[in-house]
């Protein structure tokens, strides 16, 4: 008997244009520009107009960025979808109010 191999499933890629995770989501971590890091559905101050990260693969990218990595599910198939879909993820994990 042969075995079959699995199927090689690309890695999902950034949309050119989106930057969704870059506003929908709240940063609690210090930003370069933002010390305080920023709240949900606020443009990073790091996210440039062509909708790409300033400090991607740099030092000073907090680790809570580094640590999201574009998925389909979160993505979609358009920037609405992943604005959508970040803003659910934010509120199902925001902590409760004391």
């Amino acid at each position: 008997m042969n075995a079959v191999a699995a199927p090689v499933v690309a890695d999902h890629a950034c949309r050119p244009d989106c930057g969704a995770c870059c506003i929908a989501p709240s940063i609690t971590s210090p930003i370069p520009g933002m010390p305080d890091g920023k709240p949900a559905g606020v443009r990073c101050a790091q996210l440039g107009d062509d909708h790409r990260c300033a400090v991607f693969g740099r030092p000073e990218r907090p680790a809570c960025c580094s640590g999201l990595q574009p998925q389909a599910e979160m993505c979609g198939t358009s920037r609405a979808h992943a604005i959508a879909w970040l803003t659910q993820l934010e509120a199902a994990t925001r902590p409760a109010a004391r």
